[in-house]
């Protein structure tokens, strides 16, 4: 796969997992990862178009998810985007509580980033 070709967002088994529950409980999703305050750099999912984006987002990926009809888009605020620009990230999930605002909240998991540089 060329580097060009390379995803610059994916996600783990147990996210997608996560991803199908999600979908099965509010229907199509979305992500958007800000850089704020409270839960930092955690991605937060919401029901698709819940979030509103605009000129201050990049759309990274649309996430083909297994058993999830329609793609997921993962957007990114522009000053995060400036930072984490040369990274590959992978949504993953983990124990415990993140931010009462992202949809995966009532289920004792987060959603969380991981990188990797780009072409490794």
């Amino acid at each position: 796969m060329a580097k060009d070709d390379v995803p610059r967002v994916e996600v783990t088994e147990a996210a997608a997992g996560l991803l199908r529950r999600l979908t099965e409980l509010h229907g199509p999703l979305m992500f958007h990862q800000s850089g704020g305050c409270c839960d930092g750099s955690a991605p937060m999912c919401y029901q698709d178009g819940e979030f509103r984006t605009g000129s201050s987002d990049v759309l990274l990926e649309s996430l083909s998810v297994e058993g999830v009809e329609k793609p997921v888009p993962f957007w990114m605020s522009v000053s995060q985007y400036e930072a984490w620009s040369h990274t590959r990230l992978i949504v993953d999930v983990v124990e415990g509580r993140g931010s009462g605002f992202s949809l995966e909240a009532p289920e004792g998991v987060r959603f969380l980033i991981r990188s990797r540089l780009v072409g490794t």
